[in-house]
């Protein structure tokens, strides 16, 4: 596995600041230090900046795995998520104002698709870095969880990434407990730059 596209998310509605659009840059480049070609970008937190932009980056650049990463700021762990939902939100506005005009994604598809990696490989390898990992089985129902759906059906097409995942961020400074700690600490973002690493060592890993 040589391609890899790593995507962030800039600023929403509730979120002035998202800290995945520089963890997706940096991450790029501790891939290309490791040997991989690493692709960065980040959308603008609008359904039609997806539906734009990602099927351009497919084709230009046929990356192997796609590494996806969303800020989730009430969450207090990092969250690995197993399932894309065939759900948008249908009163909740995209970065430009836009509401979707219905509550699914795709209509008469199944109601979840499942990510395209080994997720205990991946929990492994997070969890090595000692930062609070979790898997979960709900991405939301916004432009995360959108984005996911897209790209595990790009995936599905003839050619399309072989692995796809998406990883939820908490907020940094978000406090958290670690195990056998007697007080809450914070997040930072090197801690997030930590779990990226592991994360995409272990996607990029044959």
């Amino acid at each position: 596995m040589t391609t890899v596209l790593i995507t962030g998310f800039g600023r929403f509605p509730g979120a002035p600041s998202n800290p995945t659009a520089a963890l997706a840059a940096r991450l790029a480049r501790t891939g290309r230090r490791r040997g991989l070609t690493c692709v960065a970008h980040v959308f603008a937190t609008t359904y039609a900046a997806v539906d734009r932009e990602l099927p351009a980056l497919i084709s230009a650049h046929r990356p192997d795995a796609i590494v996806m990463l969303g800020l989730a700021a009430r969450r207090r762990h990092v969250s690995i998520e197993v399932f894309a939902r065939n759900r948008v939100s249908s009163w909740f506005p995209d970065a430009s104002g836009m509401v979707p005009p219905r509550a699914v994604i795709a209509a008469g598809a199944a109601a979840s698709t499942r990510g395209r990696v080994e997720f205990s490989r991946l929990l492994a390898a997070a969890r090595a870095t000692r930062v609070k990992t979790m898997l979960s089985r709900d991405a939301g129902n916004y432009l995360c969880n959108y984005v996911y759906w897209r790209a595990l059906e790009a995936a599905a097409s003839p050619g399309g990434p072989r692995r796809v995942v998406f990883v939820h961020v908490p907020r940094v400074g978000r406090a958290f407990r670690q195990r056998g700690a007697t007080q809450q600490r914070q997040f930072t973002f090197d801690q997030f730059l930590r779990v990226g690493a592991a994360i995409l060592a272990a996607i990029s890993r044959r």
